[in-house]
């Protein structure tokens, strides 16, 4: 029987709230998506899970066509902290394996146990009179080996990274005994990404593009401006006009074309359903390439950025 091959369109768990989380997941089942983009930081794997296993009973699909990603957070890189990380995962998931398993940023932060809190986000020490993220000395192979033994015990099929620029994929892809099967970064028109996703193709490695819609992701967040929003593009717009479809469904559509797998997010059924219905029409080649100049490397998700401002921690891993 061929493996599960990694469906094109997945949904993003990331802000979606606790309360409403096991209904989303199980809607976009139902609505046909088999990927879903979880994480320990989004908070809300308990509820995740819960909507897995409802689809389930209810005959929407097997466990075994749903593909499935969590994320290793920050706080869990030091060798013997990642199989317990892993483990709370699977748990509140209420699965047994997982089909991807990620390191969610190339940063070390001090261990915060399980059991005292979690997610255990960014800040270290709640209570303390400064609160602040702080930074732990555990180098990257030390975290990819760790995460190649879960793979060899059977509890994560594919191995793979976030957030990674061509520099740590190069050395990644040098010390790799097993090797990764998957990149996740942020890609959008406004951040094309050209050169490290040939990279990644090069190592044949698979691209996940997060916020491929872009501002829209950071509105609520004050970390982008409405202005910013790629939909009100004239190229776009005149392309949705041109195929009847939305902006949002062109961009998608050059997303996909481009050879990446997108990750997108909405609590709205009707929007779960537009964002997957992208696969009766084509962009042309001019079409592609207008949206391709909209590139101004604006890059919404930037720990250089938000982490000094909101955690007290200057951490840039970007140039």
């Amino acid at each position: 029987m061929p493996s599960l091959q990694k469906p094109v369109i997945g949904l993003g768990l990331w802000k979606i709230p606790n309360s409403e989380c096991a209904d989303v997941v199980y809607n976009a089942i139902k609505s046909g998506y088999r990927h879903l983009d979880s994480a320990c930081d989004y908070g809300n794997e308990i509820q995740v899970g819960e909507g897995i296993a409802r689809a389930i009973d209810d005959g929407l699909c097997s466990r075994e066509e749903l593909w499935v990603t969590s994320k290793l957070w920050n706080t869990f890189h030091a060798k013997e902290h990642v199989k317990l990380a892993l483990e709370k995962s699977l748990s509140d998931l209420g699965l047994d394996y997982l089909d991807s398993y990620l390191i969610h940023f190339p940063i070390a932060q001090a261990y915060v146990p399980i059991e005292s809190r979690y997610p255990p986000e960014w800040i270290f020490d709640t209570e303390a009179p400064e609160p602040e993220m702080i930074c732990v000395p555990v180098p990257l192979i030390e975290t990819w080996q760790a995460m190649e033994a879960l793979h060899s015990e059977g509890l994560v099929k594919h191995l793979g990274v976030c957030n990674y620029n061509t520099g740590l994929l190069n050395d990644l892809m040098a010390y790799a005994k097993i090797k990764p099967t998957q990149l996740q970064i942020e890609s959008h028109p406004y951040l094309t990404q050209q050169r490290l996703i040939r990279l990644a193709g090069h190592y044949n490695i698979d691209v996940t593009a997060f916020s491929p819609l872009g501002a829209l992701s950071y509105l609520e967040l004050d970390m982008a401006q409405a202005s910013e929003s790629v939909l009100s593009q004239a190229v776009v717009i005149a392309a949705a006009e041109k195929h009847g479809k939305t902006s949002a469904q062109i961009v998608l559509r050059w997303g996909v074309q481009r050879g990446c797998a997108l990750v997108t997010k909405s609590t709205r059924t009707e929007r779960l359903q537009e964002n997957i219905d992208i696969f009766d029409f084509s962009l042309n080649e001019q079409e592609m390439s207008a949206i391709n100049a909209l590139n101004q490397d604006r890059r919404f998700n930037d720990p250089g950025d938000f982490c000094e401002a909101a955690f007290g921690k200057f951490y840039p891993i970007y140039d």
